[in-house]
């Protein structure tokens, strides 16, 4: 008998069919799953709900449901799976499973040997073949099994021939510089490398990935460029992929996100939100029922949930329940969540987001302190947990240029400092446009609006 305690939060739903597709549902948010066989979906949602655990730091229920029935089960980090003997399974009826309409794969644990083939005639009499061993009744584990190894697949003759619809993609003509002044006066030609390389940029910004992504924006010294840095990326990603970005103020001590970006026509923080969390992620809910909370940007085109820097810490205390929640409605209506973050490394709220996190950014200055500081949370989140070390080695450092009587070659020095700690360091030329005020990416300078696109494509290929 299980004597795990296993909180209902999050919910999450999982269904197998026939055919090897399926899908995952975690608060309201569906995963599809698509595969060739039964096993190799079940495999595929086990993963899923796996990872889920992972960054949750605990075991995680699910409610399976497919050709055998329905299994309520328990998943841990470590992939391992139990029955959830707080709740009935409801295994499939053998006439249901055997139905001409649907035939549906037994669990491993129940496939009959075969029927052994007949003996060749030879001089020796042939050994006696044991009989199968009865298969074992099934139980809540028979749900996921490891999928066997698929067989060698070899093209069908459809794969094997080249389609008639295939044909060379023609580059677009130069629209920058002199080679932009000849197109345009009638002269066809290519664009330089420059421009190749800030097009593909633009591609990289512009994807939409399959599930929400989280990207948490962190350094442990106040002024370090955190919150330009999440406004900015934001800005970036919403301005090129469409909507569905949003920016969260995760800090218990006067997060200034609200106060650099535009109000909307109401005052609401996350502390209102929180009460509605159930709300929200009910059925019932809607996309345009989140603007009573959030501050859309009209020009950079993405949302702000923002903390309430006027009130005291103790006053607007969040939880890492409170996060848990908070992240559950943003993954269900935005594809991209951008966390601007507190200084106190040690906060559970903080913790808690890293577990949510997809992606690391390290925002930093030129200056020692703030360098000397995103370095140590590197080094201190790689000797944290697995997924954490993940984090840091895969994150991206951007160097902000806050310091105008700063050099290129402070710039240099920071960005070449961080080259073996993290995955990318990229570097952002000071701006006069950002350092105090609303930010808006169309105030910045070309070189710097450039810059940013940079960062964002570089925060774009760890997606």
């Amino acid at each position: 008998m299980s004597s795990i305690e296993v909180p209902t939060f999050p919910k999450i739903e999982a269904r197998t069919f026939a055919n090897g597709s399926g899908e995952v549902t975690i608060n309201g948010t569906s995963h599809p799953i698509e595969t060739t066989t039964l096993e190799d979906a079940r495999a595929a949602i086990l993963a899923r709900v796996a990872d889920t655990a992972t960054k949750m730091q605990r075991p995680v229920r699910v409610t399976t449901s497919g050709p055998d029935g329905e299994w309520p089960l328990i998943v841990h980090p470590d992939g391992s799976v139990e029955p959830d003997e707080s709740l009935p399974a409801r295994p499939a009826p053998i006439e249901d499973a055997a139905s001409p309409i649907e035939s549906t794969p037994a669990p491993i644990d129940q496939v009959p040997a075969p029927a052994p083939a007949p003996e060749a005639p030879t001089f020796a009499p042939a050994p006696e073949v044991p009989a199968a061993a009865p298969a074992p009744a099934p139980d809540g584990n028979a749900w996921v099994r490891q999928a066997p190894a698929p067989a060698t697949e070899y093209p069908s003759r459809r794969e094997a021939r080249q389609s008639f619809l295939t044909h060379e993609q023609m580059e677009e003509p130069v629209t920058q510089g002199w080679r932009g002044a000849l197109t345009r006066a009638g002269i066809r030609m290519s664009p330089s490398e420059s421009e190749r390389a800030e097009r593909s940029d633009v591609l990289a910004v512009s994807q939409h990935w399959p599930g929400p992504r989280t990207i948490a924006v962190v350094n442990g010294k106040g002024g370090a460029g955190k919150t330009p840095t999440t406004v900015l990326l934001a800005a970036v990603f919403a301005r090129h992929g469409g909507a569905g970005v949003l920016t969260w103020d995760n800090n218990q001590t006067r997060g200034t996100l609200g106060w650099r970006t535009e109000q909307g026509p109401h005052e609401a923080t996350l502390l209102d939100l929180l009460p509605q969390v159930d709300r929200l992620l009910s059925t019932g809910a809607q996309s345009a029922d989140l603007a009573h909370y959030v501050h859309h940007q009209t020009r950079d085109r993405f949302d702000v949930l923002r903390s309430k820097p006027m009130a005291l810490a103790h006053e607007q205390r969040v939880e890492p329940s409170d996060v848990d929640a908070i992240h559950a409605v943003a993954a269900k209506y935005y594809r991209l969540i951008f966390i601007d973050s507190g200084n106190d490394e040690s906060d559970p709220m903080w913790l808690r987001m890293i577990d949510h996190a997809d992606q690391l950014v390290v925002a930093t200055t030129t200056r020692d302190d703030h360098a000397e500081a995103g370095a140590l949370l590197l080094e201190a989140l790689a000797e944290r947990d697995a997924g954490s070390a993940e984090l840091a080695r895969d994150a991206v450092v951007i160097v902000n240029q806050a310091d105008p009587k700063s050099t290129a070659a402070d710039l240099a020095r920071v960005a070449d400092g961080y080259r073996s700690l993290a995955r990318e360091a990229v570097t952002v030329p000071h701006d006069p446009a950002m350092v105090d005020g609303v930010l808006r990416f169309g105030s910045l300078r070309p070189q710097t609006q450039r810059a940013w696109l940079a960062a964002g494509a570089a925060v774009a290929r760890g997606l």
